[in-house]
Parts: C-alpha cells; sequence; structure tokens
C-alpha cells in the first residue's frame, strides 16, 4: 500500500426532516459498493443545517477514480433549493499520515489495514502527532500558498493551500457503564462539544478552516455511542499551537486527564484519531448549493 483515499460525501438541508432530493440521494449512494470500509455519520452544522456524511477509504487511488468515473453523480448540477452537496476527497501517499489507537479496535482508515503496530513511543508528549508522521521527519509540513476558488455554473471547486491538514479524532463509549458513563457525558462530553463549538464557529483565527463535531450512525440510521471530531486546518502547526495551548483544548485535555486518572486501566472508553497533511494536487473539494460557511468554502 503506498497511497489512500479519505472521501467525504455531504449533504445539508436546512428542514428538520430530510427532503425527498436527499433521501433519494443517499439510497443511491448507499447502493453503490466500493471503497475498503464504509460509514455514515450526522451532525447540525453552524447554520444550522442537518448534515449527512457517507465516509468511504479506498487502498488504490485508480480504483477509487475508476469508481467516481462511474459514480460521479454526487455533486453534479443544477442545484437543488432544498439541499446542498459536497465532495471532500484527500488522496495521501502512506508518508504523509498517521493514526493512532488507544485500544485495538480500528477505526477510518485502518479498517483498511492488515494489523496494528504495536505500542509506540511517540505518544504521550506536544508534538506526537508531528513525530509519527513519516514525510515529518525531512518536512516541515509548512503551509504555502492560499486557498482559491473556481466556478462552473452552481458548483465551487476549491483548491486548498499546500499542506493542508486534517484531522479525524473518535471517541467510543458503547461499553461503558455506571459512574464511569455518567462521567464521561457530564464531565468529559460537554467540555469536548465546547472545543468543537468553538472551532466550528470561531476557529478561522486559529488556523482551523472547518469543524463538524458528529455522531456515527448505525445501518438503521439511528445514532450509536460512537462521536468525532472531523477537522480542516491551514497546517499542521496551527493544529499544534491550538492542541497545545488554547484555553478550549487545554480544558478538554484536563477533563480527560482526570477521566483517565479515576478511571485507570479499567477505563473503557475508547479513542483514535488520524492526522493527514496533503497536497493540493492529492485533494478535490466540490460545493454545490450549499451556504457559504460549509467546509472549505469558510476559507475563502
Amino acid at each position: 500500500m503506498r497511497q489512500v483515499v479519505m472521501a467525504y460525501f455531504g449533504v445539508q438541508h436546512a428542514s428538520a426532516e430530510p427532503p425527498a432530493v436527499v433521501t433519494t440521494a443517499l439510497a443511491r449512494l448507499a447502493s453503490t459498493a466500493g471503497g475498503s470500509s464504509r460509514e455514515r455519520a450526522h451532525y447540525v452544522d453552524e447554520a444550522g443545517y442537518h448534515t449527512t456524511l457517507e465516509i468511504r477509504y479506498w487502498t488504490d487511488p485508480a480504483e477509487f477514480s475508476s469508481w467516481l468515473a462511474d459514480n460521479d453523480f454526487w455533486t453534479v448540477g443544477p442545484a437543488n433549493p432544498e439541499a446542498g452537496f459536497f465532495l471532500e476527497v484527500v488522496r495521501p501517499p502512506i508518508q504523509r499520515f498517521e493514526t493512532l489507537f488507544s485500544n485495538d479496535r480500528v477505526e477510518g482508515v485502518a479498517v483498511a489495514a492488515d494489523r496494528l503496530s504495536g505500542e509506540i513511543q511517540e505518544h504521550g508528549y506536544w508534538g506526537g502527532a508531528r513525530d509519527r508522521i513519516p514525510l515529518a521527519q525531512s518536512d516541515t509540513l509548512a503551509p504555502t500558498g492560499a486557498v482559491s476558488a473556481g466556478f462552473s455554473g452552481d458548483l465551487v471547486t476549491i483548491v486548498p493551500n499546500g499542506n493542508l491538514c486534517l484531522i479525524r479524532s473518535g471517541q467510543e463509549w458503547t461499553e461503558t457503564d455506571g459512574d464511569e458513563r455518567r462521567m464521561y457525558l457530564e464531565e468529559v462530553e460537554p467540555v469536548l462539544r465546547a472545543g468543537m463549538d468553538f472551532l466550528r464557529d470561531d476557529g478561522l483565527p486559529v488556523g482551523c478552516y472547518a469543524n463538524r463535531y458528529v455522531r456515527v450512525l448505525a445501518a438503521d440510521g439511528n445514532e450509536t455511542d460512537k462521536s468525532f471530531g472531523l477537522s480542516w486546518w491551514r497546517g499542521l502547526e496551527d493544529l499544534e499551537t491550538w492542541a497545545e495551548s488554547h484555553p478550549t483544548h487545554v480544558a478538554i485535555f484536563r477533563a480527560a486527564l482526570k477521566y483517565l486518572s479515576t478511571m485507570g486501566p479499567a477505563a473503557r472508553l475508547r479513542l483514535y484519531h488520524e492526522v493527514t497533511v496533503a497536497e493540493p494536487t492529492e485533494t478535490r473539494f466540490e460545493y454545490l448549493g450549499c451556504h457559504k460557511g460549509t467546509g472549505l468554502l469558510r476559507a475563502l
């Protein structure tokens, strides 16, 4: 494996109930097989729009390109007044991403892996994520250039700056109960949500183009006890600076440490993340009929 594909298909609507165009589009997407793994999640964005994400991963970019050529219907116009559609794709070589787990239950891109490594040393200190990205051994991964946009009818295409950073950071509390479940839901999750809301609403000055705090959906469409934050950043250093020093993340870190120190080895909360740094040629961002605060449109 030399390169992977991380694809996010999104559809948004202002109404509480999805209009027919959304239901039809999601059903069509669900009927198309493809990718090493697939999952769905839901969130309400900063403008109050209900958004469903379908996330798929491929381990062969050529296979993805062939699949997309046969199924490139997601952001084809004209725009519909009842819904907005977007496609966000990164295709990083393996030197440009890392993923980390607190346990042996894989999520995200790691579902495609044959196995996990053993425990690693590059963890538990500020800067660990950078040390786990292979290319960072010889490259500062500093952002270059600026975000630009192209327009074709109702479709907006975004070309990001160089070394754009993506983080997916997840939590699962399915197996927690009693005091542990109460402590997570009452003392940790609200602090996490506050930090996610800050990045969503006010993240631009600290380098966060867009942030989504989502709940993973079960096959029947109901919410599971799994969530993750999905953030696009100008660069890895912006993400690192927020994580190390911003009051919202310091609060998350303290709440998590209190939780883990209280629960000890018996803690059943599962955590993971994946961090990617991509070049513009390894991305694809398309927005059809979306409000101006959607995804990388905010970077304009």
